[in-house]
């Protein structure tokens, strides 16, 4: 076999994979919980009804008193919001409201995740919130890596008491490009999250958590987006802490100190 034609198999070979990934990209990049279990106490089942018409399940816990705020909790990429009822605990004891937003594609709920979708699900928790009696300026969104991209875009649209970001990133086409350093993930990619293009405009106080040894959304990523965004905020880079692993690190004290600056002493 000649080298001309070795070269012309490597290429077709290559074309295919990134032909593949191209059709498969949304596979590779959500993995959605498909059931719920029943719903937790101190929760209730909340609808929120999206711009395209879908009718979302999160789970809601009212503030023990009006005025004590809402913690509006976007999850990561992967699960559902049951995996997220032990990181909010510390919320709910301190007397704050968390809502665990429904997303379309995870826990039963209907549709299929795209970015599109995913920022018109995260708008519709903040409405189902507002429609509970609590005004923005007593909200503070709360992203986690994938949740990063839908909470940016929101606080740089609108005003809320403050926004908190764990395990963040520049964009989903700087995360992939790091994953797949051999894939052309910039010209590929459908869904990009940009939150770099949007960050400078938060209109909301900013707290950033971002673990040194994360090796899925690059601490480097983390700290672009932060030098990127408008003062007040802060950051917290934990030296020993991965993607995962956050709470283990002290990143609940962090938070917690930060949501009695933005939502007053509990």
């Amino acid at each position: 076999m000649t080298l001309l034609k070795l070269l012309g198999i490597a290429v077709l070979a290559y074309a295919v994979v990134v032909a593949a990934t191209f059709v498969m990209q949304r596979s590779l990049m959500y993995f959605p919980g498909k059931s719920l279990p029943p719903v937790p106490a101190p929760y209730a089942a909340l609808p929120a009804e999206t711009a395209d018409g879908l009718t979302l399940t999160g789970w809601y816990a009212p503030p023990a008193a009006p005025e004590n705020g809402v913690i509006v909790y976007f999850q990561g990429n992967a699960g559902t919001i049951a995996e997220r009822v032990g990181k909010a605990a510390p919320f709910l004891a301190d007397g704050y409201g968390v809502l665990l937003a429904g997303y379309r594609g995870y826990g039963g709920n209907p549709g299929t995740p795209t970015e599109a979708g995913l920022l018109a699900d995260g708008r519709a928790a903040v409405e189902s919130v507002v429609a509970q009696g609590v005004p923005r300026t007593r909200i503070v969104l709360l992203g986690e890596s994938l949740g990063s991209g839908i909470a940016v875009p929101l606080a740089a649209a609108d005003t809320f008491a403050g926004i908190m970001l764990e395990s963040p990133f520049t964009s989903a086409a700087d995360v992939g490009q790091r994953a797949y350093p051999f894939l052309p993930v910039q010209w590929l990619i459908k869904d990009r999250f940009d939150s770099l293009a949007v960050v400078e405009q938060l209109q909301a106080p900013l707290l950033l958590i971002h673990g040194e040894r994360d090796a899925t959304t690059s601490v480097t990523l983390g700290r672009r987006l932060f030098a990127a965004a408008p003062e007040p905020k802060t950051a917290h880079f934990l030296p020993n802490a991965g993607h995962n692993d956050l709470a283990e690190h002290g990143a609940p004290d962090i938070e917690r100190a930060f949501l009695r600056e933005v939502l007053g002493d509990r």
